[in-house]
């Protein structure tokens, strides 16, 4: 599947905050939007405003355009909320178990990892960062990725909480999905219900 490969910063000053997950984001110390209008004043109309929330969505979770579209179908199909429904599409990706359960850094540091082959689903190898995993799966590394370097440094340094639908055992490198997200255990800091009223138009 397609990535974005272009500038990450840029997104991120235009969101106004580090959707990179870096260290040095440097939305910090240049909190406006890139390009030589970006400390002009900017008319916030109700579409920019959906855009944009779209736009932060998409960037977190690594998704293009076409992808993200899909997802957005899918979850307008299935029953419930559509916005929670979506989030919960994004949640149960492959690539952002891995970093929910403290293996990579950031997302683009586990869809690395998914894409190499490092992860096993139910014991059988899994390749594809857009994999949705499901209730009751086990997801491991493969035995000769248990020692990467990069899966260790993660689990030392990264004091993140596991959520309450994941279980992760960090010595095992083995996380089992106990459940579906549900909206108030997905602490992404996004208002879905613009993103619904902007593709809903």
């Amino acid at each position: 599947m397609a990535r974005y490969t272009g500038p990450r910063h840029k997104a991120c000053r235009r969101a106004r905050q580090p959707l990179c997950q870096s260290k040095k984001c440097p939305v910090d110390r240049r909190p406006y939007p890139p390009g030589q209008h970006g400390r002009g004043r900017i008319r916030e109309s109700d579409y920019l405003i959906q855009l944009r929330e779209k736009q932060k969505l998409r960037t977190m979770y690594g998704v293009l355009e076409k992808q993200f579209r899909r997802y957005y179908e899918l979850a307008s199909r299935q029953p419930g909320i559509t916005g929670e429904n979506l989030l919960r599409l994004l949640e149960t990706r492959l690539d952002n178990v891995v970093w929910r359960a403290g293996f990579a850094e950031t997302r683009p540091q586990a869809r690395q990892l998914v894409n190499h082959g490092h992860f096993r689903v139910n014991g059988k190898k899994v390749d594809i960062a857009s994999y949705r995993v499901r209730a009751g799966d086990v997801v491991t590394t493969k035995e000769s990725s248990k020692d990467l370097i990069v899966i260790q440094h993660a689990i030392d340094t990264l004091g993140r909480p596991v959520p309450e639908w994941l279980d992760a055992d960090a010595s095992e490198r083995k996380v089992t999905v106990r459940d579906m997200p549900s909206r108030h255990q997905i602490d992404t800091a996004i208002n879905e219900q613009l993103i619904i009223e902007l593709y809903s138009k």
